[in-house]
């Protein structure tokens, strides 16, 4: 007959095994209508954070850098001047530049857009339809996007956008000769 000692750790063991599951298992789940790397973005609404609203299909044609914020996250805060010096340094002319924010609070969005002086268009995400479409689980994310649409790149979690190796990451997702 064994011990309760040893069917304590049994379990404590499997209790274990099941938090790492459930951890793990939420840590790749996919957010509600979640378009994945390969497909194609279907077309979106823009909604106008700091200017006139849009449509997503009306980048097409050129690669598109999507960056998804929150005025509240830290590390989106962080790398904004990042990617304000990218957006200029290639001037729209190979690949577009565009935030979207998830704030609740649209005009703490629009008075972060300005205090940090971010040139490039920025929109607000109502009611999660872009946070939910390009998989914002985590802020910030990045989704690099090709001239048809089609999502090329997820990277999650703050860069240093203007920096040798994203440069670089860019350059080579986006077919672009180095500058």
């Amino acid at each position: 007959m064994r011990s309760n000692g040893w069917r304590l750790r049994s379990m404590k063991g499997l209790a274990i095994c099941l938090c790492v599951m459930q951890w793990i298992g939420g840590a790749v789940a996919a957010t509600p209508g979640e378009i994945p790397v390969g497909a194609l973005l279907p077309e979106a609404q823009l909604n106008g954070l700091v200017g006139s609203a849009g449509k997503l299909s009306s980048f097409r044609g050129k690669p598109l850098l999507i960056n998804v914020w929150a005025s509240w996250c830290g590390p989106c805060r962080e790398e904004m001047g990042s990617i304000e010096r990218l957006a200029r340094r290639y001037g729209g002319k190979a690949f577009n530049v565009v935030g979207i924010s998830t704030d609740d609070d649209q005009a703490a969005a629009a008075k972060f857009v300005k205090v940090s002086g971010v040139s490039f268009p920025n929109y607000i995400d109502r009611n999660l339809v872009l946070e939910n479409m390009l998989g914002a689980n985590r802020l910030p994310l990045t989704v690099l996007v090709d001239g048809e649409g089609r999502v090329i790149k997820k990277i999650a979690g703050s860069r240093e956008w203007d920096s040798p190796e994203a440069i670089n990451l860019i350059t080579q997702a986006f077919r672009l000769k180095p500058q």
